[in-house]
């Protein structure tokens, strides 16, 4: 089963969502800003993208500017940062078995959904 990582306020979110619907596979959609990852959920989508917690964190966001820009923060750290503060998790992230993508650009979706 498909799985999207999704925020309906975010653009390049509808994008990704639109990608997967148009593929006429079933998928499941994660409104994460409402349903909160665990952290061990978190970590398990962190190994599908094969990035780090600090890769995965938008830093444009006001609450990482604020709170977190300039501390040396451990991968723990960053995790619970993202839990407690969902808006900080890069978006959408598409998964497909143990494989999964940030939807940036749109088209990394489509070539997750092709394999």
């Amino acid at each position: 089963m498909i799985k999207i990582y999704h925020n309906p306020r975010c653009r390049k979110s509808r994008e990704g969502l639109a990608i997967v619907e148009s593929s006429g596979k079933d998928f499941e959609i994660i409104n994460y800003l409402e349903e909160v990852p665990t952290k061990k959920e978190l970590s398990e989508v962190l190994g599908y993208l094969s990035l780090s917690p600090v890769q995965l964190v938008r830093k444009n966001e006001a609450i990482w500017k604020e709170k977190y820009k300039g501390r040396i923060l451990s991968d723990e750290q960053i995790i619970d940062a993202m839990i407690k503060y969902p808006k900080l998790i890069e978006r959408p992230i598409v998964i497909k078995g143990n494989r999964a993508v940030i939807g940036r650009p749109a088209e990394t979706i489509i070539e997750l959904l092709e394999q």
